[in-house]
């Protein structure tokens, strides 16, 4: 079963009426230009995507590649300039942010990369890559920045610590490596973490033991996670709430073991069927998926997004009209017309 061993208490901070994050409205388009014949057009990356993320509080965005789960998250880091809409974090809005005040802000958020090995320096020590970000956030005393170092590394589980500060990343295995990009996403004390793909380049064997070590830090530091992810499977370790994405909409929130056990929309169902079966008699069963592949974004089909490709497509309706977030059932929004009356 999917649902099996999702936590029922992610985290044991109390969530604020205050979130801490809030995406209102947001728009997150790319220019395309051809040479010689200037502009031809926007990939609309991210397009009216809403929600808020309470202190203390985990969630995951899935979606297949090509979704903009990575431009939604650039644009939190602040990497991104949205096109329209709001990002607002800790009551300070993201495109109002110049210099010191935009600094500070990516202070407060920590990063951990898909890709371990390509985020590390191959050049630098363990110890000089964790001591780089406390150098350019100001703390001046070494003793200092050793003390960290090696809290950092013991809370990561890297022990005996003295065993790695001067190990180079090839020196290490794929798993040690991305405990020391979480090391280093933790060790100026954000508040938000933002994990894209964080265990999909490791070997299977460890992808849970990183998950449930990201657990153990959200909850030890009050944290607030999006994680970023294609695979429901690894979500239920991990995550108070999924929302699933598609064509740049985020079409479909509830809580991990709500949508697990009772998905709604047609795309979260065609996710769930490809998601890989533990169970060695379910080897030779083929599950239906929806036909055909994601649309472009740069010219997305007219109405719902995922039409084109929805068994239970209403014509005139579903082709024509994009739908809006329903409810029908508390907590649990969904955008497709198939709801409507149960809004």
């Amino acid at each position: 079963m999917i649902t099996e061993m999702i936590p029922t208490q992610i985290s044991k901070f109390e969530v604020k009426e205050q979130p801490l994050l809030s995406i209102r409205d947001l728009h997150v388009w790319y220019e395309l230009r051809r040479f010689g014949f200037g502009h031809a057009g926007y990939v609309k990356a991210v397009d009216g995507v809403n929600f808020d993320l309470a202190s203390g509080e985990t969630v995951a965005v899935v979606g297949e590649s090509g979704c903009g789960k990575s431009s939604l998250m650039k644009t939190i880091l602040g990497l991104n300039v949205p096109t329209s809409g709001e990002v607002i974090f800790d009551e300070r809005n993201l495109s109002k942010l110049t210099g010191d005040e935009l600094r500070a802000y990516r202070f407060d958020i920590g990063y951990v990369q898909q890709d371990p090995y390509g985020a590390l320096p191959p050049f630098m020590t363990v110890e000089r890559i964790l001591e780089e970000p406390l150098i350019i956030s100001g703390v001046r005393n070494k003793k200092e920045r050793l003390e960290r170092i090696h809290k950092a590394l013991g809370e990561v589980k890297m022990h005996p610590v003295e065993d790695f500060l001067q190990k180079f990343p090839h020196m290490l295995s794929g798993g040690q490596q991305q405990r020391i990009v979480i090391a280093r996403a933790m060790i100026r004390g954000p508040k938000l973490i933002v994990a894209d793909e964080p265990v999909s380049m490791l070997d299977a064997s460890v992808r849970v033991e990183i998950l449930k070590l990201m657990r153990a830090l959200q909850e030890a530091h009050g944290l607030s996670v999006i994680y970023i992810t294609h695979d429901l499977s690894t979500v239920k370790y991990f995550s108070a709430r999924i929302f699933v994405m598609y064509a740049g909409n985020l079409i479909e929130k509830a809580a991990t073991r709500r949508l697990l056990e009772n998905p709604l929309h047609p795309y979260t169902l065609a996710l769930l069927a490809a998601t890989s079966d533990p169970d060695a008699r379910n080897a030779e069963t083929f599950k239906e998926v929806p036909p055909g592949e994601p649309p472009s974004l740069v010219n997305p089909p007219r109405g719902c997004r995922f039409h084109p490709r929805c068994a239970k497509a209403i014509a005139g309706l579903c082709d024509e009209k994009e739908p809006p977030d329903f409810t029908p059932e508390p907590g649990h929004s969904v955008a497709c017309w198939l709801y409507e009356d149960k809004k």
